[in-house]
């Protein structure tokens, strides 16, 4: 029973326009109640006992979490891990239906993987290149009494197949060698011990092999690449032989979407595409037939199908047709959509308040009418007809207060409307951008986490939640969403910024190195964080100096664990000391080379002296003093403060080089530099600093006559 009120529940989730919280929650309370009675093959043989042939258990098992995949999929609930952040002040969730997807394939007794095959993708290629194949190990529920036939992806199936179709030359399927030098067919039954060899697949088996490309949908970046990923999958049931009706269709719509992005094959697409919704409308196959399976595929509802067919035609540029699915589904968001295009807003104007007059109480057109006319009466009446019950119109509101700076009633109409249905992830982003824009930061950034609770690929929701908490000084948690963030927005300068001072407070510095590296390479040197960089070689000193200290010192026990041939802990602290100290090199040396300030050169001069290179960072130490100096240095306090530490450590790193060399020529330098302030800054001589260039000059006087009497 629980099984098929699940069944009717999504059923009834597919043919809404938007996600309903209330049916999740219910979805959820039974298919937990279907995997627990029907998730495994034991339970399935407890169940039903010895009533049920081996087959048949695996294909319950297959198809029960086949459509508890789906539904995770249907609400955008894709990721396998979970985010337990203490001071996010939220546990972010995504629960998983990879692994339901993956129960499906062990259940459905199949192995899938993707190798390479050399072949051909086009009618009229000469030269075999590489070809994307889906190779499996079937397992025990194909029958006995059936032919071996060819490896998944190879083509032997529908009339179609190796043959081109007259609106293009590319394949259906790519035509594969069978063999070559080499022999290509081996290499290939290699991929799995020798095992590759597919038997014609069960309906079942088939629908597992297209929910592949319902977690490659929803597990990565929606480009040209993601559609190829799918390619093999869609080909391998291509290339079958016996395929059911609803199969079929699922598998047509997977390649239309495919094939629409791409020039050579979109004529193709769109004929496919209007040969398909015209199949549904058939009366053969018979209903019995195209149930089959019907609830292993997540096919899209009649007109879910039709609004898309609509959609692409109007990418074709064939509005007439499009208007007049549009008008036939009554979609006037789309049909005014096509009018705006047509540039007749009249016409939409007219049309809507034709339907009013026979729907006066239809929220939907109300709304639809305050769209076109952008006018907030429009919503106020939706509202009002719908007794307070349309989120739309609400969420139009929300928009109108937030367009007319009116920030916290936006932020009272966002929450208003996800309380009729909180699974709308963009309005989830809009209340916390109003949330913001009120300084409301605490709702914020609930707002931004419900929101990629929802959807995880919001690069712009993790951008946000990181810099709120940032302001918090919550600098594990913006670590964390900043990390997040960066896979979407990779070319944004100012997120690496802000993710490198993160990962410093959070102790994390070969990620702030990189980030600082990837704000240099975008800025093309230009963004510099001097005090960032301060941090950084201060406390790369500090670990460059353990790691000298103990090496210098070892005990006799890692003395005994090399002897031994253990690793020797403190060897890899030391070895990631030096790549710190590599890493900040070439930041640095990246700066210099660009044009430097004082604190860069300082800096540099800094890192020298841990390479134990005295003399270049006495030459950096020069170049910074140099880089103080003028004619508003001996007026201002400030810069005089920074000209006389610089000038300290350059002449104690001249005393360091006349130790180690025996050489008098740094002194007298020295000495002739430190007699110079002392001239000079007659504005200064009751700060600290004078007095230190003093002892200074005292120290390397005392050095000149120790070495005159030796």
């Amino acid at each position: 029973m629980s099984w098929w009120l699940a069944r009717v529940l999504f059923i009834h989730q597919r043919v809404l326009d938007e996600r309903s919280s209330s049916l999740f929650d219910l979805l959820h309370v039974f298919v937990a109640e279907n995997l627990h009675h029907f998730g495994t093959l034991e339970k399935v043989s407890g169940y039903w006992g010895p009533k049920l042939g081996d087959d048949e258990k695996k294909a319950i098992v297959s198809m029960v979490h086949l459509e508890a995949g789906m539904m995770e999929h249907s609400y955008g609930r894709i990721d396998c891990c979970r985010y337990n952040v203490d001071a996010m002040c939220v546990l972010m969730i995504f629960v998983i239906n990879r692994h339901h997807f993956d129960s499906a394939e062990m259940a459905a007794g199949l192995q899938l993987s993707v190798t390479g095959v050399l072949g051909f993708r086009t009618a009229h290629q000469v030269e075999a290149k590489a070809q994307r194949v889906l190779v499996t190990n079937v397992g025990s529920l194909d029958d006995g009494d059936i032919e071996p036939s060819t490896r998944l992806g190879e083509n032997n199936s529908r009339s179609l197949q190796h043959l081109t179709c007259e609106t293009s030359d590319v394949l259906m399927t790519p035509k594969l060698l069978e063999s070559n030098h080499g022999d290509v067919k081996s290499a290939v039954q290699s991929v799995q011990n020798g095992s590759i060899a597919a038997l014609p697949l069960h309906a079942t088996q088939q629908a597992v092999i297209l929910a592949k490309c319902l977690l490659i949908e929803r597990s990565s970046r929606q480009d040209e690449m993601q559609r190829w990923d799918m390619a093999p999958y869609i080909e391998a049931i291509d290339s079958q032989q016996s395929v059911c009706f609803i199969i079929r269709c699922f598998c047509d719509i997977l390649r239309i979407q495919w094939e629409s992005t791409r020039s050579r094959t979109k004529e193709r697409a769109l004929l496919m595409m209007d040969t398909l919704v015209k199949s549904l409308y058939d009366p053969s196959p018979q209903v019995t037939e195209r149930m089959l399976c019907s609830f292993g595929v997540y096919m899209p509802t009649i007109p879910a199908l039709r609004k898309e067919y609509g959609e692409f035609l109007i990418r074709c540029g064939l509005m007439g047709e499009a208007v007049k699915i549009f008008e036939d589904l009554e979609l006037w968001d789309n049909l005014i959509y096509c009018y705006r295009l047509l540039e007749k807003k009249s016409a939409a104007v007219e049309l809507i308040r034709t339907r009013l007059s026979v729907m006066s109480n239809d929220p939907r057109l109300w709304c639809s009418l305050g769209d076109v006319t952008n006018n907030d009466a429009c919503y106020e009446k939706a509202l009002e007809v719908s007794s307070g019950r349309s989120a739309r119109a609400k969420r139009s509101l929300a928009r109108s207060a937030y367009n007319k700076g009116d920030y916290g009633k936006s932020m009272v109409l966002w929450e208003s409307a996800m309380a009729l249905n909180s699974l709308y992830p963009d309005g989830w982003f809009a209340l916390g951008a109003a949330a913001l824009k009120a300084r409301d930061i605490e709702k914020a950034l609930d707002g931004f986490t419900r929101a990629v609770q929802l959807d995880p690929d919001n690069g712009e929701a993790w951008n946000n939640i990181a810099c709120l908490h940032m302001i918090k000084k919550r600098s594990k948690e913006a670590f964390i969403a900043f990390k997040e963030a960066l896979k979407f927005k990779r070319n944004s300068w100012q997120l690496w910024e802000n993710f490198s001072q993160v990962a410093m407070d959070v102790g994390n510095i070969n990620q702030a190195l990189e980030a600082t590296q990837m704000v240099l390479n975008m800025t093309n040197s230009k963004r510099v964080d001097a005090e960032l960089l301060g941090k950084i070689t201060e406390e790369i000193e500090k670990r460059a100096g353990s790691s000298t200290d103990q090496n210098q010192s070892p005990d006799s026990n890692a003395e005994l664990d090399n002897k031994s041939g253990h690793t020797d802990p403190q060897a890899g602290r030391i070895q990631q000391a030096e790549q710190l100290v590599d890493s900040l090199g070439k930041i640095l040396q990246q700066i210099v080379r660009s044009g430097a300030g004082g604190d860069m050169w300082g800096l540099f001069a800094r890192w020298h002296k841990m390479k134990g290179d005295l003399v270049m960072c006495s030459e950096a130490l020069l170049k910074q003093v140099r880089s103080y100096q003028g004619s508003e240095l001996w007026k201002d306090s400030d810069r005089f403060k920074k000209f006389a530490l610089a000038s300290l450590d350059l002449c104690r790193v001249y005393m360091e080089i006349s130790s180690s060399t025996g050489s008098r020529r740094e002194l007298l330098a020295a000495e002739m530099h430190l007699k110079s302030i002392i001239r000079q800054a007659g504005n200064f001589l009751d700060t600290r600093e004078f007095s230190d260039i003093q002892c200074c000059l005292d120290d390397v006087k005392e050095k000149l006559e120790s070495d005159s009497v030796a």
